[in-house]
């Protein structure tokens, strides 16, 4: 992306002075004209679900309460703090377009709202979106008039249904156990952006190791005779190294291209390359968005993960992406890069998202610091046509959202079989397992997919991927012994890491959750119901005694990579590198150590 200016960078510190997350939400899909609506908001919880018949969306009602958005009504850092259950809410403020956005259109747009959202402007509808963590957005030009507008979004999230994707934000009134808070209504930034006539909606990037590249557009109101170029270059340097068009067909545009000799990324060396995307009719330019991609590939070979054809050892932690004050939004661009430089520190190379779509400028600085991510689906905990549907829909638009990111190098859309709780007796729930598998792999076939992440695989993965928490190496060495050998043994204890019908595919074994080795540093206050996965240690020396015990059990073991549980604590789960306000509970050195046991 191409650099600040020191005035750019002023007004930018001045922003972040004032607004929470000021800096641009989606990197690569960037646009100059933009106008962050981060901030105080109006705010009403309307739990007997009145406000409609009410006629609240009409934006003259005031409401009674104000919340700081993009924080959800449960966190803190909004002002509200009220974890308690209210499933209907509402939004309201008032919006200045700027005066020289005059003749352009005008998108009102959102990074994510959990979980149903209606919107209106000046009173009239600007249009409805469900499913709680990919982004929308509305074309609100015909909704704009002179001087300001009022923006009325109302927030639907039932918080016991658990047919919604939730991941990790549990049912019940409290949490308990692995699950933690909710996070309900307007919890990534929302903004405005100013479009041309005819404007890109969407590009998704493929940029093979050989230099070719496919850009992929849609765009929206699209003309007879329009192009979409594309021009790319290196960073640092204003020239392009190359540019290319494509013709609109259908609102469609496939743009080719190659790079010569390459730079390819990796997590040690993260090349990246801007590319400028432009909706051009001859020789005017009625649209562009600037954003950016690196050239990778992702394979197994010989029961090892590849990146760029070199075998590489996945060293991950297990993130669940959740702050003390702020839930599942990261509080600050700081905080994000905090997170992925410590877990560099400690030695690890990547880590798994776990139940959470991750907010789109954490993969950013993943894509930036060269940090490894295994992308992974929130569940739905019930399994009916409904819940199919959901999970489906959101999990293609999540994909959709973050296909370029040459971080990813894993999906995963189920976890530990929740979602399809009945796969030894239901071959629906085989079938929409295999199914998921397919569809993923048929929607990207640049990574890496699991079936189930954890057990209960079928014979469609790419990872054959186990969880388990034994205590100690000797443990883990008995557990795991016969992985490699003809079949795959069955566990004395535990989930079948095979469903009865399949066979072993042959693809690399990865121990994708271990460790969970709870220790709570001296005058650390945790909750009273606090726990670990493997018991708690009381000293820094025995916790990090039983993680090398452990590493060196798997070190024996033919895994090709690992992920430890986990990096911070959350909430009443203390089982983390970290605590939940990110203070480290061990020497960054001595878990580099251990991490390098395994190669």
């Amino acid at each position: 992306m191409k650099e600040l200016t020191l005035t750019a960078l002023l007004a930018f510190s001045l922003a972040a002075a004032e607004l929470p997350r000021p800096e641009y939400p989606q990197p690569q899909f960037q646009r100059d004209e933009w106008l962050n609506l981060n901030g105080t908001w109006e705010f009403e919880f309307d739990d007997a679900n009145a406000g409609l018949d009410g006629g609240w969306a009409s934006g003259a009602k005031e409401f009674s309460k104000t919340i700081l958005v993009p924080f959800c009504f449960e966190s803190l850092k909004s002002g509200i703090g009220d974890p308690s259950f209210h499933p209907w809410v509402w939004y309201r403020r008032s919006v200045d377009v700027p005066s020289d956005w005059q003749g352009r259109r005008v998108l009102l747009r959102f990074g994510a709202v959990d979980y149903r959202a209606t919107v209106w402007v000046n009173g009239r509808l600007a249009g409805e979106h469900e499913g709680g963590t990919v982004p929308f957005s509305f074309d609100i030009t015909p909704l704009v008039k002179p001087g300001p507008a009022v923006v009325t979004v109302r927030a639907e999230d039932p918080p016991t249904d658990r047919s919604i994707p939730r991941g990790k934000q549990f049912w019940e009134p409290k949490s308990h156990g692995i699950f933690y808070k909710r996070t309900s209504g307007i919890w990534q930034t929302v903004w405005l952006e100013a479009v041309g006539d005819s404007y890109l909606e969407n590009v998704r990037t493929t940029a093979n190791i050989d230099g070719t590249l496919l850009f992929e557009a849609r765009v929206a109101r699209p003309r007879p005779g329009m192009v979409v170029r594309a021009l790319v270059r290196e960073a640092e340097r204003p020239e392009p190294v190359v540019s290319a068009t494509g013709k609109i067909e259908n609102g469609r545009a496939a743009v080719q291209a190659r790079v010569e000799d390459p730079k390819l990324w990796s997590a040690e060396n993260p090349n990246l390359y801007d590319v400028k995307f432009e909706v051009r009719q001859g020789d005017t330019v009625l649209d562009h968005v600037d954003s950016y991609f690196g050239f990778r590939s992702v394979s197994t070979e010989h029961g090892r993960v590849t990146i760029n054809g070199k075998p590489v050892y996945l060293k991950f932690v297990l993130d669940q992406g959740y702050w003390p004050e702020t839930n599942l939004t990261p509080p600050s661009d700081e905080a994000i890069q905090y997170d992925i430089r410590m877990t560099k520190e400690m030695g690890f190379n990547g880590a798994r998202k776990h139940q959470k779509v991750e907010d789109p400028r954490y993969l950013y600085w993943a894509d930036r610091m060269g940090f490894l991510v295994s992308g992974e689906m929130a569940a739905a905990y019930v399994f009916d046509e409904s819940s199919i549907e959901r999970f489906t829909t959101e999990w293609m638009a999540a994909m959709e959202r973050d296909y370029s990111h040459p971080s990813i190098i894993i999906w995963a859309p189920i976890n530990e079989s929740w979602g399809v709780p009945k796969l030894r007796d239901d071959p629906r729930q085989r079938q929409l397992t295999r199914s998921l598998y397919g569809l993923t792999r048929s929607l990207d076939g640049t990574r890496l997919a699991i079936d189930n992440e954890g057990w209960e695989h079928t014979d469609q993965t790419d990872l054959f991927a186990v969880h388990n928490y034994e205590k100690n190496g000797d443990l883990t060495y008995e557990f795991f012994k016969g992985y490699g050998k003809p079949g795959i043994p069955t566990p004395k204890k535990g989930k079948l890491p095979l469903l009865p019908g399949y066979r072993y595919n042959g693809s690399p074994f990865y121990l994708s959750e271990f460790g969970g080795i709870a220790y709570i540093p001296p005058g650390h206050e945790v909750p009273p119901e606090s726990w670990g996965y493997s018991g708690t240690e009381k000293t820094p020396e025995d916790a990090l005694a039983r993680m090398r015990d452990i590493y060196a059990a798997i070190a024996k073991l033919p895994f090709a990579g690992i992920c430890y549980t986990q990096l911070t604590d959350v909430e009443q789960e203390i089982n983390g590198l970290m605590t939940y306000d990110r203070k480290p509970k061990f020497d960054s050195g001595k878990l580099r150590e251990i991490n390098g046991l395994l190669k």
